[in-house]
This record gives structure tokens, C-alpha cells and sequence, in this order.
């Protein structure tokens, strides 16, 4: 049976692949009539972003299972300090998400092509780095992580409370969130007004 952790980590990432996913439709399919709703959606799908896997998934990755990980498997560290690297970088790419996002908002459609470039160019950055994390590093720590160490690691991944994963009950914020981006954004992403 696999541990805890690696469950709650490869349903954060399903989880968080699916919203990068739903951005994705969603700048697709573009604002139409009703900008307020559209905006506001992807505001809250950044947000989304920026506030649960940038605040709690990664840091719980960098500072507990990825130094795990490189004591005993030195042999893929390059490849953790590249993911350690994709962390910091995540977190910037997410804020100039939100200012491109602004800035198309506010300034109109002459700034809609660069959101719509640093937001592909974020998205497949990010499945990239997923992959390679449940590629690589979640196989190496299967094969060489101590019962305690497991033991740390999902009292710690436990303490997530994710609500697109619907693992433990989830943060009433958090459900909050998710219920304005489900209920406001079109289908097939949510079941909001296709206006």
C-alpha cells in the first residue's frame, strides 16, 4: 500500500494539473460578453495556484521529502536542485501571471497575447516539473526512505487540506475558492452561465 504522502502528493498534483488545465480552456476560451465573470474566474484560479501548491505543497517538498530524498539517493540531486530551482521559479512565474492578468484586465486587449504567452509557457512548465517529481523522485523515495522518515512525511502532507483533492475535509477558505471558480466558470470546466 503505498504511504500517505505519496498519495496526498500525486492527488495535489492531479489536482493542480487539472486547474492548470481549466486555466488553460478558460484563456481559450476568452472573456466573450461577460469580462467581470471571465477575469474574476482566473483571478481566482491564480490565486488558487498561488496560495495552496506555491504556500504549502512545495515548501512542505523542499524542506522535508526532497532532503530526504538526496541523503540517500545522492545520485539525482542535480535533478532536485533543479526541482528546488522550479519551485522559486514557480513562485515568480504566478506573480507575473497575475500582473499579465491585471494588466489585460485593465489595459485591454493589446495585452491579452502576453498573458496568454507566459501562461502556456507557465502551465507546461509546471506538468514538466510534476512529471519529473512522480518520475523520479517519488519512485527513488519508495525505494530508499526509513519507516520514520515516512512517518514525518505524511503527518506533515496530511496536514494539507486541499480542496480539489478531496482528501481530509478541506479549509473552509479553501472551499470557498474552489466553489467560486466551480459555480462562476463555463463548462465544461465549471457549471457557471457560458455568456
Amino acid at each position: 500500500m503505498p504511504h500517505l504522502c505519496l498519495r496526498i502528493i500525486r492527488e495535489e498534483h492531479a489536482a493542480l494539473a487539472a486547474m492548470l488545465r481549466s486555466l488553460t480552456l478558460m484563456v481559450e476560451r476568452g472573456p466573450k460578453r461577460d469580462t467581470h465573470t471571465f477575469f474574476s474566474v482566473l483571478r481566482a484560479m491564480l490565486f488558487y495556484v498561488d496560495e495552496f501548491p506555491e504556500r504549502l505543497h512545495h515548501p512542505k517538498e523542499t524542506e522535508l521529502l526532497f532532503p530526504k530524498v538526496r541523503h540517500h539517493a545522492p545520485e539525482i540531486s542535480a535533478e532536485l536542485d533543479r526541482l528546488d530551482r522550479d519551485h522559486a521559479k514557480g513562485e515568480a512565474g504566478i506573480r507575473e501571471l497575475q500582473h499579465l492578468l491585471l494588466a489585460w484586465e485593465f489595459m485591454g486587449e493589446m495585452r491579452r497575447g502576453a498573458f496568454e504567452g507566459a501562461c502556456l509557457r507557465y502551465v507546461n512548465f509546471y506538468l514538466d516539473h510534476m512529471r519529473l517529481e512522480e518520475a523520479l523522485i517519488l519512485p527513488a523515495a519508495e525505494r530508499c526512505l526509513s519507516a520514520e522518515e515516512w512517518s514525518e512525511l505524511d503527518n506533515a502532507f496530511a496536514s494539507n487540506r486541499d480542496p480539489l483533492t478531496r482528501q481530509f475535509a478541506p479549509d473552509p477558505a479553501y472551499e470557498r475558492l474552489f466553489a467560486t471558480i466551480l459555480l462562476k466558470a463555463p463548462a465544461p470546466i465549471g457549471v457557471g452561465e457560458d455568456v
